[in-house]
């Protein structure tokens, strides 16, 4: 984790706006904005000290860590400020919806990313609705094994599509592909965070 020292914390510029300083916090792994909250001094230390990102909240007049009510923690990796002093930026790894409409960010961007938080998180909702009659709930239904089968089968059939140089059926089964194996992360637990993050490595260490 990238800290502010006290040196730094004391040296930035409180004086413009009342004790409080914005900040920008960044998706660490895919640098989307998530969303824009503001520090006092107390807000960063407990931040570093707990690595939850920790704001103070101007409406309620008090510390406010992200994901204290609904455990969709932003988890720091590091804070840095401008060079006016006077903004911050912090870089963390969303643990859930950032905004509390249950997007990955307070921004209604659009875009490929985008796209694909809000099939995660509907992929998510549908696991959650043992009662629905969706496709999806039926492959939790019928288990790991099921739906392994399926990622199983897609890949096959988009390398099939590949082999024969078929882009419109590559195109088609890439898609089946991509959401199977999304619905088996979600079945194991295992986010698309965690996936970014070890591609991330890999990449880091080439």
């Amino acid at each position: 984790m990238t800290k502010l020292s006290d040196t730094q914390i004391e040296e930035l510029a409180w004086e413009k706006q009342n004790g409080l300083i914005p900040a920008i916090v960044q998706h660490y792994h895919t640098g989307q904005v998530l969303m824009l909250g503001y520090m006092n001094k107390t807000a960063i230390h407990r931040s570093q000290i707990n690595s939850k990102v920790t704001f103070y909240s101007r409406s309620k007049q008090r510390l406010w860590t992200k994901g204290e009510s609904s455990n969709n923690w932003l988890s720091l990796i590091s804070i840095s400020a401008d060079c006016d002093s006077d903004t911050l930026l912090v870089q963390a790894i969303p643990q859930g919806p950032t905004c509390h409409k249950g997007t990955t960010s307070c921004w209604n961007e659009i875009g490929t990313d985008h796209f694909l938080q809000n099939l995660i998180h509907l992929i998510a909702q549908r696991k959650q609705e043992p009662e629905s009659s969706s496709y999806t709930q039926s492959l939790f239904k019928a288990g790991t094994k099921r739906i392994a089968q399926k990622v199983g089968e897609e890949g096959v059939e988009t390398a099939l599509a590949a082999a024969v140089n078929d882009n419109d059926e590559l195109t088609n089964e890439s898609a089946d592909l991509l959401f199977h194996l999304l619905v088996l992360l979600e079945n194991q637990n295992v986010s698309y965070e965690k996936i970014i993050a070890c591609l991330s490595e890999r990449h880091i260490k080439k």
